[in-house]
């Protein structure tokens, strides 16, 4: 529950700090003295977002503390996830500085602002006048229905489910745009890989084909030099070998003469053998060349193919062609692998469907056994409301296709009056009457969410006099099993609080503030008189006050 709120430097209020005791309290005071902004600031600490034109001093730094009792509540899971120590008392603290800043913590550790907000939906639930015509909406009337058929933690387990399921849709639904698109380059892609792969590409091919060709339609020239060079190394007249062999004979007799010319001889006759071994070489190469028209053609035909393919591809050497293959290849691979992406998003979809459908069948055989019961409670709280003539009706229609509310389309019908037909609430139900009925679900529904605390911004809107009294009464029967807080405008409501907060406003020299105290016996008279007789309370309003005290 809350135990206690501390305001500084926000909005109308220079500095409070308030303590809230269990069951019912009540806060009154006039329009304007600033009721709701201690609501305004708790929502703030308990995570909605800041402005820095809350400050109230422009040149100093907002604080808002708020402290909770949160043992027995289960919340060991939440303070393990988050890494926060588990107390059975926590302080949450925002702080917003003069230059918009603003900082979150958890008894003095900080903390995400989303972690706050979190925390809030399982330790408070603040009813705005704002909330109340979230009533004709269809989420919030599904929210009630689960809460009553004790299905919120399922349906957030559904819902996450279902978001990755429509997630998963919609991931298919571009995999298979891309596999259009794909299949349409695709036999072109194939194409241009077995020209590639046809033509045996490897570095320096192009050189290679080059000389081949050249030295084909050259081959007649080639044999023939080739055959003057072998027969002036070793032909019949005067060749080279046999010149060189009557030289080294000569010089092989003058070896005995000396070492130098034993030298001399070694060195030509080294140069003899190296000439008849080139002689052989040169003779073996004349041999093997000869005119291949055929293979000539091969050449030609190989080189105009890699020269095509070079200039189609646009690039200069046959290493960027190699490129070109290998980055055609990897597209084949990516359409391969797309295919099997779009086979393996479909067997998680087709699995995933088969866990939402359970899901929503559990959820809407859940709902649907509760709604009987929500009903007849509902109707026989409006009837202490002084409705007795209600009649309200849960209508579940069927889907006939997953949604994100399962399988079920949820729709709440009322009618005030005998022989009124049933009808969707904006349509039929006055403010009051939609303030009677928040009340009568909200307080059904505080026994279901196990919520330690409750705060009514002005339920009693578009009500007085006796239908007043039986609101107060709920609320109060309501603050037996837990903290209710209610902001009011009606007497009715005041007294029925065990507790009775005051706002009100004081002037000084330099600002209008706001300030709250809790109100003694007396002064709960007077104040209730007040609200009798809007103005200085008169002896008959004195009584009245009294009594309605009194009952209580």
């Amino acid at each position: 529950m809350l135990k206690r709120l501390y305001i500084s430097n926000f909005a109308l209020i220079n500095e409070m700090d308030v303590s809230f005791p269990g069951k019912l309290s009540v806060i009154t005071g006039e329009t304007g003295a600033g009721k709701s902004i201690f609501l305004e600031a708790l929502g703030l600490v308990l995570g909605k977002r800041a402005d820095v034109a809350v400050l109230q001093d422009k040149n100093k730094k907002c604080v808002i503390e708020a402290e909770f009792k949160t043992q027995g509540l289960n919340l060991e899971s939440f303070f393990s996830e988050y890494e926060l120590e588990n107390d059975p008392n926590i302080i949450l603290r925002r702080e917003i500085s003069a230059e918009g800043k603003s900082r979150s913590f958890l008894n003095d550790t900080p903390v995400a602002l989303n972690v706050l907000k979190l925390l809030s939906e399982r330790i408070i639930d603040i009813h705005s006048q704002h909330q109340t015509l979230l009533l004709n909406q269809a989420n919030f009337q599904l929210e009630i229905i689960d809460a009553f058929a004790g299905t919120l933690e399922q349906f957030k387990n559904y819902k996450a489910d279902f978001s990755k399921l429509f997630k998963l849709q919609a991931s298919l639904t571009t995999l298979e745009e891309q596999e259009i698109r794909a299949k349409k380059e695709l036999d072109y892609f194939q194409f241009l890989f077995s020209e590639l792969e046809e033509a045996e590409l490897k570095s320096g091919s192009l050189k290679e084909l080059e000389n081949e060709s050249l030295a084909l339609e050259n081959a007649e020239t080639i044999k023939s030099s080739l055959l003057v060079v072998s027969n002036g190394i070793n032909g019949d007249n005067g060749s080279v070998l046999q010149t060189l062999s009557l030289l080294r004979q000569q010089m092989q007799s003058l070896s005995k003469f000396g070492t130098n010319y034993s030298q001399f001889y070694e060195r030509l006759n080294s140069v003899y053998i190296e000439l008849k071994e080139l002689e052989g070489d040169i003779g073996d190469a004349e041999s093997g060349v000869t005119f291949d028209q055929v293979k000539l053609n091969e050449v030609n035909g190989r080189l105009d193919k890699l020269n095509r393919l070079l200039k189609k591809h646009g690039v200069n050497s046959e290493e960027e062609l190699l490129k070109t293959k290998a980055d055609i290849e990897e597209k084949l691979s990516q359409f391969n692998s797309l295919e099997l992406q779009i086979e393996k998003t479909k067997k998680q979809i087709s699995e995933l469907t088969k866990t939402c459908t359970a899901q929503a069948n559990s959820l809407s055989a859940a709902r649907k056994a509760s709604v009987a019961g929500i009903e007849k409670s509902v109707k026989e709280l409006l009837t202490d409301l002084s409705i007795p003539n209600a009649n309200f009706k849960i209508e579940i229609t069927a889907l006939d296709q997953l949604s994100a509310t399962g399988f079920d389309k949820v729709q709440f019908m009322f009618s005030a009056n005998k022989g009124t037909a049933l009808n969707e609430l904006h349509k039929v139900a006055s403010g009051g009457e939609l303030s009677r009925l928040m009340l009568s679900l909200k307080s059904l529904l505080a026994t279901k969410k196990e919520l330690p605390t409750i705060i009514f911004d002005e339920i009693d809107t578009g009500v007085s006099g006796d239908v007043a009294d039986k609101i107060g009464i709920i609320m109060s029967r309501m603050g037996q099993s837990m903290q209710v807080i209610t902001i009011t405008h009606l007497p009715q409501i005041a007294s029925k609080g065990a507790h009775h907060l005051f706002v009100y406003k004081k002037d000084d020299a330099q600002r209008t503030s706001s300030f709250i105290k809790e109100l003694n016996k007396e002064e709960r008279v007077t104040e209730v008189a007040k609200m009798l007789s809007t103005g200085n309370p008169t002896p008959s309003a004195l009584k009245n006050a009294k009594e309605l005290l009194s009952m209580n």
